[in-house]
C-alpha cells in the first residue's frame, strides 16, 4: 500500500531537515513523500535538494507562491498518488521510524476511511522531553462542538475521501483543519479508528497558539466550521476546550 506524506514549508530551514530525515527513516517501504514549498528565502530549498537523492525517486517537490498554508495543503493532495495520505508539518517529524508501517497495516481493514492517534510537544533545545501529550483515544465526533478533533498530523485517509469531500477550504486562515475534520466526520460519516500510538513530535509554537490574535482567529473559525457543516455550537462551548487542554500539559 502507497502512503503519501505531505509536507507544506516556507523558510523552514531550521526545522525541515529533521522532518525530511524522520521521513526517510520510516521502514515502511512505500512511501510517496510531498513536499510543497511557498518560495522560501532561506536555505529550505537547498536542504531539499540535499535530501532529493536519498529518497531514490520516492520525493516529488515544487516551490512557488501559494495563498496560504491550506492552499498549499491542497496542491500536495493534487499530487498524491498514494492510497492514503496525511499531513506532517515541516517544524515536526515521526515520533519513531514504524509510524508509517504501523498506518499501513491499519488499513488492511478494508472498511476503513481513516486512522489517528496520538502527538507529544516538545520545546527547543531539549527534543526529547515531553511538555503536552495531544491523546486522541477518547475522540468522539460529538467532541466538535467543542472544538476538539483527532490530532491533525496523526491523521490518515484514504485518498478517495479527500476525492468526495474536496479539498481544504482556503478562505480559512489557520481552522482549515478544524473544518475539514468537521466535515468529515459530520457530512461524510466516515469510519475512523484511533491508533494507540505515538504518531508524531511537534515543536511549540504552531500557527494557531502562537498569540491571542491566533486564537481569536481560532474562536471564530472552529465556530464557523461547525455552523457551516451542520453542528450547532457557540463561541463559549469552543472556548471549554482549553480547560480540557491544560490537562494534557507536563509540568
Amino acid at each position: 500500500m502507497k502512503v503519501t506524506v505531505i509536507t507544506v514549508t516556507f523558510n523552514s530551514a531550521a526545522t525541515i531537515a529533521d522532518c525530511m530525515q524522520s521521513v526517510l527513516d520510516q521502514t515502511h517501504p512505500d512511501i510517496e513523500y510531498i513536499v510543497v514549498d511557498g518560495q522560501s528565502n532561506d536555505n529550505t530549498i537547498d536542504i531539499i535538494h540535499e535530501f532529493e537523492p536519498k529518497f531514490t525517486n520516492r520525493l516529488r517537490w515544487v516551490s512557488e507562491k501559494d495563498n496560504g498554508i491550506y492552499d498549499a495543503m491542497n496542491k500536495g493532495l493534487r499530487m498524491a498518488t498514494g492510497d492514503v495520505v496525511g499531513v506532517l508539518n515541516s517544524d515536526d517529524f515521526f515520533t519513531t521510524t514504524n509510524v508509517v508501517e504501523q498506518v499501513a497495516q491499519a488499513f488492511s481493514d478494508s472498511t476503513l476511511d481513516a486512522v489517528y492517534g496520538d502527538v507529544h510537544f516538545v520545546r527547543e533545545p531539549d527534543l526529547t522531553h515531553s511538555v503536552r501529550h495531544y491523546s486522541s483515544a477518547g475522540f468522539r465526533p460529538w467532541w466538535l462542538r467543542f472544538g476538539l478533533m483527532p490530532a491533525h498530523p496523526s491523521f490518515y485517509a484514504r485518498k478517495e475521501v479527500f476525492q468526495k469531500a474536496g479539498l481544504y477550504k482556503t478562505d480559512y486562515k489557520i481552522g482549515g483543519d478544524f473544518e475539514m475534520m468537521v466535515r468529515l466526520f459530520k457530512r461524510f460519516n466516515i469510519r475512523a479508528k484511533y491508533l494507540n500510538i505515538d504518531f508524531v513530535t511537534m515543536r511549540t509554537g504552531g500557527t494557531s497558539t502562537k498569540n491571542m490574535g491566533s486564537r481569536l482567529t481560532l474562536l471564530r473559525e472552529d465556530t464557523r466550521a461547525c455552523r457551516e457543516n451542520g453542528i450547532y455550537t457557540h463561541p463559549i462551548f469552543i472556548c471549554l476546550k482549553y480547560f480540557y487542554k491544560v490537562l494534557e500539559y507536563r509540568f
